[in-house]
């Protein structure tokens, strides 16, 4: 199990640093379906494992002089609110219910991205 979690890892951390992406796109789904982890236990775990990844990433970034702390915070506070938010109401919600929510969403994302 800890090779298939440090896998998941890695490819999160190489889709977080080239498209912005890893949390709820790479490592949830990955932890599901490769790690057998139940959605909500994925979920917090992909929080907590983001933070980590965002912290990394961030200062490479500002090394190479392409991070704005003044705009992070603009992003990252209310984001903060909204994650509080979104675990209240995760809570309530069936793992059924999310699981086919998750999924429209990654398909309308696609769609749009197809599109625009």
């Amino acid at each position: 199990m800890p090779l298939k979690l440090a896998a998941i890892g890695l490819v999160a951390g190489l889709f977080s640093a080239l498209f912005g992406v890893g949390g709820g796109i790479v490592i949830v789904p990955l932890l599901v379906l490769v790690a057998g982890f139940d959605g909500k236990v994925a979920t917090g775990t992909s929080l907590a494992a983001i933070g980590i990844t965002a912290l990394a990433g961030s200062v490479l970034y500002a090394v190479e002089g392409h991070f704005d702390p003044g705009h992070a915070a603009l992003v990252g506070l209310p984001a903060a609110v909204g994650a509080v938010a979104g675990t209240a109401v995760q809570q309530r919600v069936s793992a059924r219910a999310l699981s086919l929510a998750f999924a429209a969403l990654l398909a309308s994302i696609a769609v749009w991205l197809l599109v625009a």
